[in-house]
């Protein structure tokens, strides 16, 4: 997974796979989801990310596979 800042447009773009975009959904006014052929999430772009998914604190956790 990646994630994109860019100041300049105030935009994040948050790339899940790296597949070929099929179709840009858009959810609302400033989120849209990229997905492939087969319908699978490929990425996610957020406008005005500041205000719409406070993106002024960004931190990764990678959570492991719990085994009971």
């Amino acid at each position: 997974m990646r994630i994109t800042y860019f100041t300049d447009t105030d935009t994040a773009l948050i790339e899940f796979a790296d597949a070929a975009v099929a179709e840009t959904k858009e959810v609302s006014e400033d989120i849209y989801l990229d997905l492939d052929g087969h319908g699978n999430l490929v990425g996610m772009t957020v406008e005005h990310a500041r205000e719409k998914a406070n993106t002024s604190e960004v931190s990764f956790l990678r959570m492991e596979k719990v085994v009971a």
